[in-house]
Protein backbone atom coordinates (compact mmCIF):
# COMPACT_ATOMS: atom_id res chain seq x y z
CA UNK A 1 0.00 0.00 0.00
CA UNK A 2 1.12 3.09 -1.00
CA UNK A 3 0.37 7.09 -0.93
CA UNK A 4 -3.15 8.07 -1.97
CA UNK A 5 -4.52 11.40 -1.61
CA UNK A 6 -2.36 14.81 -0.69
CA UNK A 7 -3.58 17.09 1.88
CA UNK A 8 -3.31 20.58 1.12
CA UNK A 9 -1.45 22.79 3.26
CA UNK A 10 0.62 20.15 5.30
CA UNK A 11 4.19 21.36 6.24
CA UNK A 12 6.73 19.41 4.70
CA UNK A 13 8.36 17.78 7.39
CA UNK A 14 7.10 17.59 10.96
CA UNK A 15 7.89 15.60 14.39
CA UNK A 16 5.17 15.41 16.66
CA UNK A 17 4.60 13.63 20.06
CA UNK A 18 0.77 13.86 20.88
CA UNK A 19 0.77 10.74 22.73
CA UNK A 20 -1.76 12.27 25.36
CA UNK A 21 -2.00 12.96 29.41
CA UNK A 22 0.33 10.73 31.66
CA UNK A 23 -2.72 9.06 32.88
CA UNK A 24 -3.28 7.54 29.08
CA UNK A 25 -5.58 9.57 27.92
CA UNK A 26 -4.97 9.38 23.89
CA UNK A 27 -7.22 12.00 21.46
CA UNK A 28 -8.13 9.99 18.37
CA UNK A 29 -8.37 12.55 15.24
CA UNK A 30 -6.25 15.65 16.60
CA UNK A 31 -5.87 18.46 14.46
CA UNK A 32 -7.30 16.58 11.72
CA UNK A 33 -8.94 19.02 9.69
CA UNK A 34 -12.17 16.61 9.63
CA UNK A 35 -10.64 13.06 8.22
CA UNK A 36 -11.77 11.86 11.38
CA UNK A 37 -14.25 12.55 14.39
CA UNK A 38 -12.38 13.33 17.11
CA UNK A 39 -12.29 10.99 20.13
CA UNK A 40 -10.55 11.19 23.48
CA UNK A 41 -10.10 7.63 25.00
CA UNK A 42 -8.41 6.63 28.40
CA UNK A 43 -6.23 3.33 27.94
CA UNK A 44 -4.87 1.78 30.79
CA UNK A 45 -1.53 -0.01 30.72
CA UNK A 46 -0.81 -3.37 31.21
CA UNK A 47 2.32 -3.61 33.04
CA UNK A 48 3.00 -7.47 31.71
CA UNK A 49 3.16 -6.57 28.33
CA UNK A 50 5.28 -3.68 29.28
CA UNK A 51 7.88 -5.83 31.31
CA UNK A 52 7.38 -8.18 28.17
CA UNK A 53 8.99 -5.43 25.61
CA UNK A 54 13.31 -5.02 25.33
CA UNK A 55 14.97 -3.72 27.91
CA UNK A 56 16.09 -0.95 25.73
CA UNK A 57 12.38 0.30 25.16
CA UNK A 58 11.50 -0.09 28.86
CA UNK A 59 14.52 2.32 29.34
CA UNK A 60 13.40 4.91 26.84
CA UNK A 61 10.01 5.37 28.06
CA UNK A 62 8.64 5.84 24.74
CA UNK A 63 7.69 3.77 21.66
CA UNK A 64 9.61 6.07 18.88
CA UNK A 65 6.73 5.26 15.80
CA UNK A 66 7.97 6.18 11.88
CA UNK A 67 5.45 7.35 9.80
CA UNK A 68 6.22 7.70 6.28
CA UNK A 69 3.95 10.51 5.11
CA UNK A 70 6.27 13.04 3.76
CA UNK A 71 6.18 14.96 1.95
CA UNK A 72 2.25 15.69 1.23
CA UNK A 73 0.57 13.28 3.48
CA UNK A 74 -2.01 11.18 2.73
CA UNK A 75 -5.27 11.32 4.73
CA UNK A 76 -7.02 9.90 6.76
CA UNK A 77 -4.26 7.49 7.37
CA UNK A 78 -1.35 9.78 8.30
CA UNK A 79 -0.53 13.66 7.50
CA UNK A 80 0.61 16.68 9.29
CA UNK A 81 -2.52 18.03 11.20
CA UNK A 82 -4.01 21.61 10.28
CA UNK A 83 -2.26 23.43 13.70
CA UNK A 84 0.93 22.53 11.09
CA UNK A 85 2.41 20.57 13.61
CA UNK A 86 0.70 16.81 14.79
CA UNK A 87 1.17 14.45 12.60
CA UNK A 88 -2.33 12.82 12.55
CA UNK A 89 -3.87 9.99 11.38
CA UNK A 90 -5.31 6.73 11.73
CA UNK A 91 -1.96 4.85 11.28
CA UNK A 92 -0.08 7.40 14.08
CA UNK A 93 -2.85 7.83 16.33
CA UNK A 94 -2.93 3.78 16.52
CA UNK A 95 0.65 4.04 17.64
CA UNK A 96 -0.27 6.60 20.09
CA UNK A 97 -2.70 4.24 21.72
CA UNK A 98 -0.51 0.84 21.52
CA UNK A 99 2.41 2.98 22.96
CA UNK A 100 -0.12 3.86 25.59
CA UNK A 101 -1.49 -0.03 26.29
CA UNK A 102 2.46 -0.39 26.87
CA UNK A 103 2.74 1.99 29.31
CA UNK A 104 4.82 4.35 27.21
CA UNK A 105 5.52 7.91 25.90
CA UNK A 106 4.71 8.05 21.74
CA UNK A 107 7.31 9.69 20.12
CA UNK A 108 5.42 10.18 16.75
CA UNK A 109 8.00 10.87 13.82
CA UNK A 110 7.38 11.72 10.42
CA UNK A 111 9.71 10.51 7.49
CA UNK A 112 9.45 9.59 3.46
CA UNK A 113 8.23 6.36 2.63
CA UNK A 114 11.48 5.17 2.02
CA UNK A 115 13.23 6.49 5.18
CA UNK A 116 10.52 4.73 7.17
CA UNK A 117 11.95 1.70 6.58
CA UNK A 118 15.42 3.06 6.46
CA UNK A 119 14.69 4.13 10.19
CA UNK A 120 13.43 1.11 11.08
CA UNK A 121 16.61 -1.02 9.79
CA UNK A 122 18.79 1.27 11.48
CA UNK A 123 16.81 1.04 15.15
CA UNK A 124 15.68 4.74 15.16
CA UNK A 125 11.89 3.44 14.95
CA UNK A 126 10.57 0.90 17.12
CA UNK A 127 7.82 0.60 14.89
CA UNK A 128 6.64 1.96 12.05
CA UNK A 129 2.88 2.77 11.72
CA UNK A 130 2.12 3.80 8.47
CA UNK A 131 -0.30 1.71 6.09
CA UNK A 132 2.45 -0.92 5.17
CA UNK A 133 0.90 -3.74 3.75
CA UNK A 134 2.31 -7.61 4.70
CA UNK A 135 4.39 -9.26 2.02
CA UNK A 136 6.47 -12.54 1.73
CA UNK A 137 9.18 -10.51 0.71
CA UNK A 138 9.11 -8.03 3.77
CA UNK A 139 8.98 -10.84 6.07
CA UNK A 140 12.22 -11.38 5.13
CA UNK A 141 13.50 -8.66 6.86
CA UNK A 142 10.89 -7.57 8.97
CA UNK A 143 7.93 -8.38 11.69
CA UNK A 144 4.94 -7.94 11.45
CA UNK A 145 1.65 -7.13 14.14
CA UNK A 146 -1.35 -6.52 11.49
CA UNK A 147 -4.09 -4.09 12.82
CA UNK A 148 -5.94 -2.99 9.18
CA UNK A 149 -7.14 -5.34 6.41
CA UNK A 150 -5.60 -4.44 3.49
CA UNK A 151 -9.20 -3.43 1.26
CA UNK A 152 -10.03 -1.50 -2.15
CA UNK A 153 -13.59 -0.02 -2.69
CA UNK A 154 -15.75 0.57 -4.91
CA UNK A 155 -17.09 4.78 -4.71
CA UNK A 156 -20.37 5.36 -5.69
CA UNK A 157 -22.54 7.86 -5.18
CA UNK A 158 -25.29 7.84 -2.33
CA UNK A 159 -27.98 7.27 -5.02
CA UNK A 160 -26.61 4.66 -6.19
CA UNK A 161 -28.09 0.92 -6.17
CA UNK A 162 -24.85 -0.66 -6.90
CA UNK A 163 -23.80 -3.18 -4.37
CA UNK A 164 -20.76 -5.30 -4.71
CA UNK A 165 -20.41 -8.30 -2.26
CA UNK A 166 -17.51 -9.59 -4.13
CA UNK A 167 -19.11 -10.78 -7.42
CA UNK A 168 -17.69 -9.03 -10.43
CA UNK A 169 -21.15 -10.28 -12.77
CA UNK A 170 -22.81 -6.96 -10.69
CA UNK A 171 -20.37 -4.95 -12.87
CA UNK A 172 -22.23 -5.83 -15.84
CA UNK A 173 -23.20 -2.89 -18.29
CA UNK A 174 -21.20 -0.56 -15.57
CA UNK A 175 -18.60 2.35 -16.62
CA UNK A 176 -16.27 2.48 -14.01
CA UNK A 177 -12.90 4.18 -13.06
CA UNK A 178 -9.55 2.60 -11.91
CA UNK A 179 -5.95 4.50 -12.06
CA UNK A 180 -4.00 2.84 -14.53
CA UNK A 181 -0.91 0.93 -13.13
CA UNK A 182 -2.29 -0.26 -9.96
CA UNK A 183 -3.14 -3.13 -8.07
CA UNK A 184 -6.61 -2.61 -8.53
CA UNK A 185 -6.60 -2.37 -12.20
CA UNK A 186 -5.10 -5.87 -12.92
CA UNK A 187 -7.75 -7.12 -10.71
CA UNK A 188 -10.35 -5.18 -12.63
CA UNK A 189 -9.15 -6.48 -15.81
CA UNK A 190 -9.28 -9.65 -14.91
CA UNK A 191 -13.20 -9.63 -13.89
CA UNK A 192 -13.23 -7.66 -17.47
CA UNK A 193 -11.56 -10.79 -18.98
CA UNK A 194 -14.03 -13.53 -16.93
CA UNK A 195 -17.28 -11.61 -17.67
CA UNK A 196 -15.99 -11.16 -21.53
CA UNK A 197 -15.87 -15.38 -21.77
CA UNK A 198 -19.45 -15.31 -20.46
CA UNK A 199 -20.56 -12.40 -22.89
CA UNK A 200 -20.76 -9.69 -21.05
CA UNK A 201 -18.76 -6.63 -20.12
CA UNK A 202 -17.96 -3.17 -18.88
CA UNK A 203 -16.32 -0.08 -19.77
CA UNK A 204 -13.31 0.86 -17.98
CA UNK A 205 -12.74 5.04 -18.22
CA UNK A 206 -8.90 6.20 -16.82
CA UNK A 207 -8.72 10.43 -15.59
CA UNK A 208 -5.48 12.01 -14.90
CA UNK A 209 -6.37 12.59 -11.25
CA UNK A 210 -8.55 12.25 -8.48
CA UNK A 211 -10.09 15.48 -9.16
CA UNK A 212 -10.68 14.27 -12.75
CA UNK A 213 -12.06 11.03 -11.23
CA UNK A 214 -14.79 12.49 -8.90
CA UNK A 215 -16.12 14.86 -11.27
CA UNK A 216 -16.69 12.43 -13.85
CA UNK A 217 -18.57 10.37 -11.02
CA UNK A 218 -20.33 13.46 -9.90
CA UNK A 219 -21.40 13.97 -13.38
CA UNK A 220 -22.83 10.67 -14.05
CA UNK A 221 -19.84 9.72 -16.62
CA UNK A 222 -19.00 6.66 -14.80
CA UNK A 223 -21.08 4.43 -12.43
CA UNK A 224 -18.39 3.76 -9.62
CA UNK A 225 -14.81 4.15 -9.11
CA UNK A 226 -12.05 1.35 -7.75
CA UNK A 227 -9.43 2.73 -5.46
CA UNK A 228 -7.68 1.86 -2.11
CA UNK A 229 -10.68 1.96 0.43
CA UNK A 230 -9.38 4.27 2.86
CA UNK A 231 -9.05 7.28 0.38
CA UNK A 232 -12.86 6.69 -0.39
CA UNK A 233 -13.91 6.54 3.18
CA UNK A 234 -12.00 9.95 3.79
CA UNK A 235 -13.44 10.77 0.30
CA UNK A 236 -16.85 10.00 1.43
CA UNK A 237 -17.03 11.73 5.04
CA UNK A 238 -15.56 14.61 3.16
CA UNK A 239 -18.66 14.65 0.80
CA UNK A 240 -21.21 14.54 3.92
CA UNK A 241 -23.98 17.09 3.53
CA UNK A 242 -23.08 18.13 -0.03
CA UNK A 243 -25.10 17.88 -3.41
CA UNK A 244 -22.94 14.83 -4.52
CA UNK A 245 -22.30 12.99 -1.60
CA UNK A 246 -20.40 9.72 -2.28
CA UNK A 247 -20.14 6.67 -0.39
CA UNK A 248 -18.72 2.62 -0.77
CA UNK A 249 -21.00 -0.10 -2.69
CA UNK A 250 -18.45 -2.72 -1.52
CA UNK A 251 -15.33 -3.70 -0.88
CA UNK A 252 -12.64 -6.59 -1.60
CA UNK A 253 -9.08 -7.58 -0.66
CA UNK A 254 -5.83 -5.64 -1.85
CA UNK A 255 -4.21 -9.16 -2.25
CA UNK A 256 -7.19 -10.83 -4.17
CA UNK A 257 -9.25 -13.34 -4.35
CA UNK A 258 -7.15 -15.76 -2.86
CA UNK A 259 -5.88 -13.91 0.29
CA UNK A 260 -7.43 -11.31 2.64
CA UNK A 261 -4.48 -8.19 2.74
CA UNK A 262 -3.07 -7.18 5.68
CA UNK A 263 -1.69 -3.65 7.07
CA UNK A 264 0.46 -3.85 10.15
CA UNK A 265 3.23 -2.62 12.68
CA UNK A 266 6.25 -3.07 11.09
CA UNK A 267 9.50 -3.83 13.41
CA UNK A 268 12.85 -5.07 12.81
CA UNK A 269 13.51 -8.11 12.51
CA UNK A 270 14.39 -9.95 15.97
CA UNK A 271 13.62 -6.42 18.28
CA UNK A 272 10.89 -8.43 20.27
CA UNK A 273 9.51 -5.85 19.70
CA UNK A 274 6.88 -7.15 17.40
CA UNK A 275 4.90 -9.35 19.82
CA UNK A 276 4.03 -7.16 22.76
CA UNK A 277 2.63 -4.67 20.11
CA UNK A 278 0.50 -7.10 18.77
CA UNK A 279 -0.84 -8.38 22.23
CA UNK A 280 -1.67 -4.53 22.69
CA UNK A 281 -3.58 -4.13 20.10
CA UNK A 282 -5.63 -7.41 20.94
CA UNK A 283 -6.45 -5.56 24.31
CA UNK A 284 -7.76 -2.41 22.33
CA UNK A 285 -10.06 -4.70 20.53
CA UNK A 286 -11.21 -6.69 23.47
CA UNK A 287 -11.81 -2.83 25.28
CA UNK A 288 -13.62 -1.27 22.60
CA UNK A 289 -10.84 1.00 21.88
CA UNK A 290 -9.84 -0.31 18.35
CA UNK A 291 -13.42 -0.01 16.86
CA UNK A 292 -13.38 3.56 18.54
CA UNK A 293 -10.14 4.60 16.50
CA UNK A 294 -12.01 2.93 13.16
CA UNK A 295 -14.95 4.67 13.86
CA UNK A 296 -12.97 7.60 14.12
CA UNK A 297 -11.44 7.38 10.49
CA UNK A 298 -14.65 5.69 9.12
CA UNK A 299 -12.64 2.69 8.47
CA UNK A 300 -14.76 0.10 10.33
CA UNK A 301 -14.98 -1.84 7.55
CA UNK A 302 -11.39 -2.57 7.80
CA UNK A 303 -11.26 -4.19 10.90
CA UNK A 304 -9.45 -7.48 12.24
CA UNK A 305 -10.87 -9.58 14.83
CA UNK A 306 -6.89 -9.89 15.96
CA UNK A 307 -3.76 -8.83 15.75
CA UNK A 308 -1.49 -11.77 14.21
CA UNK A 309 2.39 -11.97 14.02
CA UNK A 310 3.52 -12.36 10.56
CA UNK A 311 0.82 -13.18 9.04
CA UNK A 312 0.58 -14.74 5.27
CA UNK A 313 1.44 -12.20 3.08
CA UNK A 314 1.29 -10.85 -0.29
CA UNK A 315 3.51 -13.71 -2.45
CA UNK A 316 6.91 -13.01 -3.71
CA UNK A 317 5.51 -12.68 -7.27
CA UNK A 318 3.48 -10.50 -6.24
CA UNK A 319 5.21 -8.17 -3.45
Amino acid sequence: AGVVVALAGCSAGASADTSGAPDGSVTIGAASNGAAKETTVEVTEDTKLHDALPAAVRKSGKLTIGVGALPAGFPPLAFTGDDQKTITGSEPDLGRLVAAKLGLRADVQNATWDNLFVGIDSGKYDAGFSNVTVTEERKEKYDFASYRQDNLAFQVLASSSLRFDGDPSVLAGKTLSVSSGTNQENILLEWQKELRSEGKDFTIKYYPDGNAIKLALDSGKIDAYFGPNPTIAYQNTQSKGTAKETKTAGTYSGAGSSLQGLIAATTKQGSGIAKPVAAAIDELIEDGTYAKWLAAYNLSNEAVKTSEVNPEGLPLDNS
